[in-house]
């Protein structure tokens, strides 16, 4: 299916086109579905002068009329949301449903966040001496996104941006950037010209906005690889990064988890979004006492779940969303049936359209296994057995990775005891996954620096200012 619009750049309020393309798939056929545009070198530096050229305007509006800005964005959005679902559906491939959600998902974080404020603090007031703490735009932000959840992750950076008062250039995935193309078109209607710019193009255009002398700021979420690269970019001129990297999140069931009321729970929290989520549950601990009642009740459960093409409204996971990330999942499997790590879920690969791989779960693999190891960002679950609570907490974070983790059981004292212990930067008990615009969000370890959503999401824009006064007489 070949859809029909020429999608273009948005700079300086304008619609651009540009003399390369690059084409998008959809991962559940492997057709082309359409052509975007491949933006050069000077492209960007017409959208840096754009966004350089449009900050002072932008930062002079108040708050309050950039905060009704962002909401009508997100009405506007809200209008068309069954076109960008269904856009969302072709290019990533997630079920209709799941893309419904993620379009309101966008919408409430523009909503939410366009509700918070940039907080002046005084530390000393004497009659002698005032000292007050304010907080001011860094300038030009560009924001780099992944294609797991293109369009929510999108507005998880442009809308405290913009709110602070700096002026964005987003650039999407190569692989996901229709749905994000198509908001730049309806932002253009609403925000001024260079407020908001939208570039699409190769990897290679990400490293040209790291490299920008004229970007201040860079928030990137991806790989813990490609993060560091990002960071080392960045170093050239020092400019600010929030970086939201891989993670390999574990989860705890204690010995009181009732395997038959829980294994629908916890298979989502792996398997939500065909595993590609940073959050996602990529490796299971269940005590030694419920270990097999509860794998096989979540095998069971994993035979009633469907997998297929996400416009099917039957569909409850769709492909793997790319052709690399397919072929590291398929690796992974490979190397989980060559060292003997029993399957008993899954493993069988079809040869069909489409990037698709059933759910597959492991049964207490090795723990160095590269399936326990890496973060497989697809649909693959390593379960393993326990016994000791200081032994599978040192299994956990004996990772490089912290992003998140959950602990789960009725025992709540017991639960928290071990999530306080958990080296990672989020731990959910008894759910998982649970993001909100007002929740601090970052990694500990290779999974990052700095925090996304919440206040401190929003100061991550701004640079902080002391003003200090003496008010004694001088003269």
């Amino acid at each position: 299916m070949k859809i029909e619009h020429e999608f273009k750049l948005l700079i300086n309020g304008e619609a651009v086109t540009t003399e390369s393309t690059l084409p998008v798939l959809n991962p559940a056929t492997e057709e082309v579905i359409a052509y975007i545009p491949n933006a050069s070198e000077h492209d960007l530096n017409e959208a840096v002068k754009a966004a350089r050229s449009s900050f002072s305007g932008w930062v002079a509006t108040k708050i309050e009329e950039r905060d009704e800005l962002l909401s009508k964005l997100g009405e506007v959005i809200y209008a068309n949301r069954e076109e960008l679902a269904t856009l969302l559906t072709l290019e990533m491939g997630k079920p209709q449903t799941a893309a419904l959600r993620e379009i309101m998902g966008a919408v409430h974080w523009l909503k939410e966040v366009s509700k918070q404020r940039l907080k002046r603090e005084v530390i000393e007031e004497t009659e002698e001496h005032f000292v007050e703490r304010y907080h001011t735009p860094l300038g030009v932000v560009g924001a780099i996104v992944p294609w797991n959840f293109p369009v929510t992750i999108a507005m998880m950076k442009i809308a405290p941006a913009l709110l602070a008062g700096n002026t964005v250039i987003v650039k999407p995935s190569p692989y996901t950037p229709l749905t994000t193309l198509k908001i730049g078109e309806i932002a253009s209607g609403i925000l001024p010209k260079g407020v908001l710019n939208v570039v699409s193009g190769s990897d290679e255009l990400g490293r040209w906005i790291t490299e920008h002398p004229d970007v201040n700021k860079v928030s990137f979420t991806g790989s813990t690889p490609t993060g560091k690269k990002v960071m080392q970019s960045a170093a050239t001129n020092l400019k600010r990064v929030t970086l939201e990297l891989g993670g390999n999140d574990a989860a705890i069931l204690l010995p009181d988890v009732n395997p038959k009321g829980m294994a629908k729970r916890l298979f989502w929290a792996a398997f939500q979004n065909t595993g590609q989520v940073c959050v996602a549950t990529k490796r299971m601990y269940v005590h030694e006492d419920i270990y097999d009642e509860f794998l096989a009740e979540l095998v069971n459960y994993a035979k009633t779940v469907k997998v297929g093409d996400g416009t099917d409204p039957n569909t409850e996971i769709g492909p793997v969303q790319n052709k690399m990330q397919y072929d590291k999942v398929i690796e992974l499997i490979e190397d989980t049936k060559r060292i003997g790590a029993r399957i008993v879920q899954g493993g069988e690969v079809e040869d069909q359209p489409g990037y698709f791989i059933p759910v597959t779960i492991v049964d207490n693999p090795p723990e160095d296994s590269r399936v326990v190891v890496e973060e497989a960002f697809g649909p693959i679950l390593p379960v393993m057995k326990y016994r000791d609570y200081d032994d599978v907490i040192a299994r956990v974070n004996k990772s490089n990775s912290g992003l998140g983790g959950s602990v789960w059981g009725k025992d709540i004292e017991l639960a928290q005891t071990i999530a306080e212990r958990l080296e990672t930067g989020t731990v959910w008990i008894n759910e998982v996954a649970v993001i909100s615009p007002h929740f601090p969000f970052g990694g500990h370890k290779e999974s990052g620096l700095g925090i996304e959503n919440s206040q401190d999401g929003l100061y991550e824009y701004t640079n902080s200012k002391t003003i200090m006064i003496n008010k004694k007489k001088m003269y």
